[in-house]
């Protein structure tokens, strides 16, 4: 008797979601331990703020280029792997992390094992996740998306805790033991072939092609790829530094720890939204949304750093931009082959990450130089512009031509 095939929208892709919602929890602590741990690792190795910040930054580099070796191979051998391998690379980088002699071989750990491993929780997962639903793509890789701001609800307040108590080596061995315990097993459940690669026409996308925006798909890349580098850039400021600069002005780590909690957790509450929005309005105008929101947040952090108005600041910032990263696999869904899909939305993520990480260095080095974070902020708005134009752009050539298009029928 033969198996009946996985369909998509299927029980079988919503038990798929949630596993890799639970992964994406889970594999997501390897880009925020880092953040949580950047006061306590700047005092052990008494570095500048500029050189502590740089684990985050080879961490996310390294999350980038891991980003797309690991989708080539969930492409090849099926999700399953990328992410049990991901569960042994990052228990051996957190174990390298913590008998670390240095600030430079910490900072290593990160960029060649933890921040590799990491990606094949994000990226490969919504790529895999996109291809067991037609329907609720949009919703779909917005919650998967969002194990990612999960995690970084999760893991800041429960890792400031143990750094206080037993220290940010031994918390880091503790990190090491729980991915293996948990990743492994549940690496295991995602083995199946999903319906888009058994039926190509069951994951079909739509028409939309980059001709539509009157440009090649080399050149769309492009320019998704400057404007994912300028939105992250921005998006670094808050989410690298906000326990760094809460403990600058007197409220103390712990404050600022709780603070980006927070803003991840109303940040999955963004990707959620965008996820039903893009449903609707399509990728780029939700895209625009979220740059122009994203935008307004920074500006206020520039006008107030009292103590409940930065809790309020960064509540909003993470209601504003957490869509912002989801917009981007759902426009390069739109306007590319499914059979393209991977491997560009590694590409644009990748993008991603290197505003990430270029923007959490150098907000730290515009603080060493200045001593404040007013002109790393100020910085933030700056970049912030440039993506809104970038979208604003596209959506603006995308109108115009579908106007052509109408008048010349």
């Amino acid at each position: 008797m033969s198996r009946v095939p996985p369909q998509p929208d299927s029980a079988a892709s919503w038990l798929r979601l949630l596993l890799a919602l639970v992964l994406s929890t889970i594999g997501g602590v390897g880009m925020w331990s880092v953040v949580v741990a950047l006061p306590a690792v700047q005092a052990d190795f008494g570095s500048a703020r500029a050189g502590a910040s740089l684990p985050y930054t080879l961490a996310m580099i390294g999350f980038a280029f891991g980003g797309i070796g690991m989708g080539r191979l969930a492409d090849r051998f099926g999700i399953a792997v990328p992410v049990a391998g991901s569960a042994v690379a990052l228990a051996l980088g957190y174990v390298a992390a913590a008998a670390s002699p240095s600030l430079t071989f910490f900072a290593l750990a990160h960029g060649l094992l933890i921040g590799v491993a990491s990606s094949a929780t994000f990226g490969p997962m919504m790529a895999d996740v996109s291809q067991w639903f037609v329907r609720r793509r949009g919703i779909a890789v917005a919650v998967c998306a969002s194990g990612n701001y999960v995690a970084g609800t999760f893991w800041p307040p429960v890792l400031q805790h143990f750094f206080d108590t037993v220290g940010w080596r031994q918390t880091h061995l503790g990190i090491a033991l729980f991915c293996v315990a948990t990743m492994l097993p549940l690496a295991f459940l995602l083995r199946g072939t999903p319906p888009a690669r058994i039926s190509p026409t069951a994951g079909a996308a739509n028409d939309a092609s980059p001709a539509r925006l009157g440009l090649s798909s080399g050149a769309l890349m492009t320019v998704l790829a400057l404007a994912g580098v300028a939105c992250c850039i921005a998006m670094a400021m808050p989410q690298v530094h906000i326990v760094a600069y809460c403990g600058d002005l007197g409220y103390g780590v712990a404050r600022g720890a709780q603070m980006l909690s927070l803003m991840l957790g109303f940040g999955i509450i963004s990707r959620l939204a965008s996820g039903v929005i893009a449903d609707r309005i399509g990728g780029l105008p939700t895209l625009l949304l979220g740059s122009g929101l994203q935008g307004f947040a920074l500006l206020l952090y520039l006008g107030f750093d009292g103590m409940t108005s930065l809790y309020v600041i960064s509540a909003l910032f993470g209601l504003f931009q957490g869509g912002i990263v989801p917009s981007y696999a759902i426009i390069v869904r739109e306007y590319f082959p499914a059979n393209e899909a991977a491997t560009r939305l590694g590409v644009v993520l990748m993008a991603t990450l290197f505003g990430m990480a270029f923007g959490g260095w150098l907000s730290g080095a515009i603080f060493d130089l200045t001593g404040s974070y007013k002109a790393a902020f100020l910085n933030g708005v700056l970049w912030n512009v440039l993506n809104f134009g970038i979208v604003a752009w596209l959506i603006t050539r995308s109108t115009w031509r579908m106007r052509l298009q109408g008048s010349a029928a």
